[in-house]
């Protein structure tokens, strides 16, 4: 009697390769199945989810499924209906962290405090809310702000710490030490008004579970199996809430990559995932490696720079998928070639017969975008920016192009609402609406109605001050436009208005990314003539969108691309101090240089025929040209997987000639060059740059840069060298940068100053 056949697999098993069905089929006790980029992790996750229910080792109800976006935990539940059909309906608890807890609250909520039907405040009313407390307390809400403690307060809810566990270190951090003060203000004023915050959902959830351990002791029972996504990315508070959940079956299986943990900034911590196996001893670690994304070049690139990272589990991705292109790296001269570099590229690739659509350029910062946009206007090439604003569009670069419009044009009543309280200088909107009254009635634009209603008592004597102040502000800006160039004209409007110390006294990320939006602005109003011609062409650029079901390039920053794949990728300015971020360098150490060489992991592994990195000679920098080397990660990729290119046009003589009393650039280039490459050994000469001949046109782009820059500081000033201003008196020079000075004033202190407006005393 023959054999009988051994049954087929059931249809969520099929197609998976052997590690993927290791990690749907180990059931039993803690499994970390570490994915690489591109290896089908989901699949895996989906699977797993099937098998638990198909094999009835769980009711639906009986398993607990976070993630973190809305989109990941929607399309988790649209494949295990696919394969399971109906039961996918009965998993009350397949969502988001957030959405989780906020489930589990509302059963609970009693325990901290709250009634069932809490409010969720959103960041507005957080804000505001916050406001009202840091004024009870009599701080001075300009110097610390209400966003800066709410980002202390997430971040401090991220780690799981109640009032009650701020130290004195900690709360050091707002307001001279009243930090934890006010957090508790904060936490009395929600439960008073039964509301919380996103991080109070898992927060609260956390003092329940450690404080109520019949609470904990009925979830334990319920949740038979715990699946995490992209466990990487979870903060301490998620962490905690998530082992405490597990410690009693221990079933909990982790999906992530150590490699893709980028979000830190965020509160994620890297080591949630690299102690797992001592969290839970005994788990099972199951590598997914087959990559069925990207070509075995750009698999080989990746892996190359991640080696260089020492906290990392490690795995080594392959895949089945033909060589391909190597890796390009090109060499370019400046920002405006790198983009013009990238749009011809495109330009190529879409000639032969390719889908702009799938191409994506990816940059660190978000201010990187602005030379891109303006080069595919010029050459009328489709874009779109994904997760976040065009250049143009975002709030400070709008708030900015307002002030510059009321300059140019007083008649502009639009951008003179926009601005009147922005920052907030007390003009509230009962004096704005009797500004219209007035306008209305006399025919006149905004600006001369509140010329001549500064002569009445129609307003408040505080309203009427601040409104003075701003009218005579603006006609000192729009006399100086034709004494100093436009670009500079900004940069004092930015100062003096109170935009920029606005700004800087929210001490965040965001804030931080803003003000160098507004530094990029100002650098391109210098490439127009006038600023009449510069809001033309931004004119231009915010009526440049097309059919939203058009074919575009796609722009975006590396953290946004997470998850996403293109055929073909751009990286540009691969330079040190931009990509690895400075700041993030400054701030962090060695902890942020790994983690900004994820995040170069991440940029490479987005593609999936064809990547190229691009990294600048020179970048402008608050205006001034600044030289650059190519980033240390250049250095690291395996120079058998990578084609370099330089196509620089350098001009080198004409530069020496032009910086020869600055300092000459290229000698400050191959020195930081030669140091680089002694202390990385010879890999590093791949990225050498050489500038090449230049194009006649090009010749007199970088003559005219090169003779304005030579043109901006003053031979007549030195440091210790005693000067006066109208302003701020007399005082002496301590620092120099390019046409910008730092005085300590007799008076007034320390100042920082363009030069035009000091005289040597």
């Amino acid at each position: 009697m023959s054999p009988s056949p051994a049954p087929a697999d059931p249809p969520y098993l099929r197609g998976l390769n052997e590690p993927q069905r290791d990690a749907v089929l180990t059931t039993d006790g803690p499994v970390l199945v570490l994915a690489g980029a591109g290896t089908g992790k989901t699949a895996a996750l989906t699977a797993r989810l099937a098998h638990l229910i198909a094999t009835r080792r769980a009711w639906p109800s009986e398993i607990l499924a976070v993630t973190f976006t809305n989109k990941a935990a929607r399309e988790m539940r649209e494949r295990v209906g696919r394969m399971m059909g109906d039961a996918v309906e009965g998993m009350p608890w397949l969502g988001t962290f957030h959405s989780v807890a906020a489930r589990m609250l509302r059963r609970h909520a009693g325990l901290v405090g709250l009634q069932s039907n809490f409010t969720i405040l959103d960041t507005d009313d957080q804000l505001r809310l916050l406001k009202q407390l840091i004024q009870a307390a009599d701080i001075d809400e300009k110097r610390f702000t209400a966003r800066a403690l709410a980002g202390l307060i997430d971040r401090w809810k991220n780690r799981g710490w109640t009032p009650a566990e701020i130290d004195a270190g900690e709360s050091e951090a707002f307001a001279n030490g009243r930090g934890q003060e006010l957090y508790a203000a904060y936490q009395a004023r929600l439960k008073a008004v039964n509301a919380c915050d996103f991080g109070d959902l898992l927060l609260h959830m956390l003092v329940i579970l450690k404080t109520h351990r019949d609470v904990l002791a009925d979830y334990q029972r319920r949740f038979r199996y715990i699946l995490v996504d992209e466990y990487q990315d979870t903060n301490a508070s998620q962490y905690l809430w998530l082992r405490l959940l597990a410690q009693d079956r221990k079933n909990i299986c982790c999906v992530g990559d150590d490699d893709q943990s980028i979000y830190s900034w965020r509160g994620a911590e890297v080591t949630n995932i690299l102690r797992f196996e001592r969290d839970f001893p005994g788990a099972k670690v199951i590598r997914l490696e087959q990559n069925y994304r990207s070509t075995p070049h750009i698999l080989a690139a990746a892996s190359g720079v991640i080696a260089n990272n020492g906290g990392r589990l490690g795995k080594t991705l392959w895949t089945e998928q033909a060589a391909g292109e190597k890796v390009g790296v090109i060499g370019v001269w400046d920002g405006p070639e790198e983009a013009r570099r990238v749009g011809e590229e495109i330009e190529g690739f879409q000639r032969g017969g390719g889908r702009i659509d799938a191409v994506a350029i990816l940059v660190r910062a978000q201010h990187q975008t602005r030379e891109f946009e303006d080069r595919f206007i010029a050459i009328g090439m489709p874009y779109r920016i994904v997760g976040g604003f065009r250049f143009y569009e975002r709030a400070e670069i709008r708030d900015a192009l307002a002030y510059l419009r009321v300059i140019a044009q007083p008649a502009d009543d639009l951008a003179f609402e926009r601005i009147v309280n922005t920052p907030k200088r007390g003009i509230g909107d009962k004096a704005v609406a009797k500004l219209h009254q007035v306008a209305r009635s006399q025919g006149l634009p905004l600006t001369h109605a509140a010329a001549r209603i500064l002569d009445t008592d129609e307003l408040t004597p505080a309203a009427r001050r601040s409104l003075g102040n701003l009218i005579g502000d603006i006609a000192r800006w729009r006399s100086k436009v034709g004494e100093l160039p436009h670009a500079e004209v900004a940069r004092i409007m930015l100062d003096e208005s109170g935009y920029t110390a606005m700004l800087q006294a929210e001490r965040s990320t965001e804030a931080s990314g803003r003000l160098e939006n507004l530094t990029e602005l100002a650098r391109a109003m210098e490439e127009y003539e006038t600023l009449g011609a510069f809001l033309e062409h931004v004119s231009l650029v915010m009526d440049n969108e097309a059919n939203a079901d058009d074919a575009k390039v796609t722009i975006m920053t590396i953290h946004a691309a997470k998850g996403l794949e293109y055929d073909t990728v751009f990286l540009a300015g691969w330079e040190e101090g931009l990509f690895p971020s400075q700041r993030a360098l400054d701030e962090g150490g060695t902890a942020s240089l790994e983690e900004e060489r994820r995040l170069a992991y991440v940029a490479i592994t987005r593609a999936r025929r064809r990547a190229v990195i691009l990294h600048a000679a020179n970048r402008r920098i608050y205006g001034q040209w600044t030289s650059s080397i190519p980033s240390r990660f250049v250095g690291e990729l395996p120079p058998e997987h990578v084609t370099t290119e330089t196509t620089m046009t350098g001009g080198e003589s004409l530069w020496r000639a032009q910086w020869s009393e600055q300092g000459d650039p290229f000698a400050h280039l191959a020195a930081a060059n030669a140091t680089r490459a002694a202390q990385r050994g010879p890999g590093w000469q791949r990225a050498m740059v050489k500038p090449l001949d230049m194009s006649p046109t090009r010749l007199a782009e970088v003559k005219t840069s090169a003779a304005s820059f030579a043109a901006k500081p003053r031979s007549d000033i030195a440091l210790g060298q005693r000067v006066f201003h109208t302003k701020f008196g007399y005082g002496a020079v301590a620092e120099i940068e390019g046409n910008k000075l730092e005085i300590d004033f007799e008076q007034a202190g320390r100042k920082r100053v363009l030069d035009s407006f000091v005289t040597v005393s």
